[in-house]
């Protein structure tokens, strides 16, 4: 009997992988979301990060996802998960810089600012936040850059 991930092809873990994100990005945005889509949208952040993880996705895929499930974690409350995904955000981040796009380090940064918020410590949020702003003002597409300067204008430390 083969395994889940054995039953797959990388490509249909890398379609999933996607589907699933962007089904997340659509869940993120619901106002108010039943618990019943909160279920919905923590299962989807997972699995886009299980798939992104066996499709042979980059570095960069990877880091985005631990970037997803932080901030799914951070939308219901959850502290825990917030900073555990947000450090392993960075970590891949820091692993491989030269398979990132300019906005994934501020988004990092980001993102362990909003988990510290969500886990009630400030000046942590606050240090985070401080170089969040610092690497989203070296992003040279003006586009890119206003989108990680709105991320963080929502953090509140």
């Amino acid at each position: 009997m083969s395994t889940p991930r054995e039953a797959l092809d990388r490509e249909a873990h890398r379609r999933l992988g996607i589907d699933l994100y962007n089904r997340t990005w659509t869940l993120m945005e619901v106002e108010s979301r039943t618990p019943e889509e909160d279920d919905e949208l923590l299962h989807c952040a997972h699995a886009s990060a299980y798939h992104w993880l066996h499709g042979g996705g980059a570095a960069a895929n990877r880091a985005r996802s631990q970037w997803q499930c932080s901030r799914v974690h951070a939308l219901l409350g959850q502290a825990e998960g917030a900073v555990h995904h947000a450090w392993r955000c960075l970590a891949i981040v820091e692993g491989a810089p030269a398979e990132m796009e300019p906005f994934d380090l501020p988004a990092a940064y980001e993102a362990l600012a909003r988990a510290h918020a969500v886990a009630g410590r400030g000046e942590e949020s606050r240090r985070y936040l401080a170089l969040g702003r610092v690497e989203a003002a070296k992003i040279e597409d003006e586009d890119e850059r206003a989108i990680i300067e709105a991320d963080l204008a929502t953090i509140r430390t």
